[in-house]
């Protein structure tokens, strides 16, 4: 099970910090991801980081933007955006899959990001 948590309004230039809770299951073998999907648009892959290891990987739309992180003692994976634009609005998403699997498996519910010009 995926919570995500920690979106809300900021204004442009401003920074927020996701956080996704990872319950109910080992997920020392998986990578964690995050994902976005603005109104009218599909959703769009951002960053994900392995669990075991802790590489990323970034969409070019946001590199250099936002770091993706985890704490394993808390285990919980992080989004950390800054620079905000009001591009960034949309719902945010946690997910999970795998290191062998082609599809995320585990999906949080989302949380909303909002930001003003």
């Amino acid at each position: 099970q995926l919570q995500a948590c920690g979106g809300g309004l900021a204004q442009t230039g401003g920074s927020l910090r996701l956080s996704c809770l990872a319950s109910g299951r080992t997920f020392t073998n998986y990578i964690m991801g995050w994902f976005r999907q603005a109104p009218g648009k599909e959703r769009e892959f951002l960053a994900s980081i392995r669990w075991s290891g802790g590489s990323t990987y970034y969409a070019d739309s946001v590199k250099g933007r936002f770091t993706i992180s985890r704490d394993n003692a808390k285990n919980t994976v992080y989004l950390q955006m800054f620079s905000l634009r009001p591009g960034d609005t949309a719902v945010y998403y946690c997910a999970a899959k795998a290191t062998w699997s082609t599809s995320w498996e585990y999906w949080g519910q989302g949380t909303q990001v909002t930001v003003s010009s």
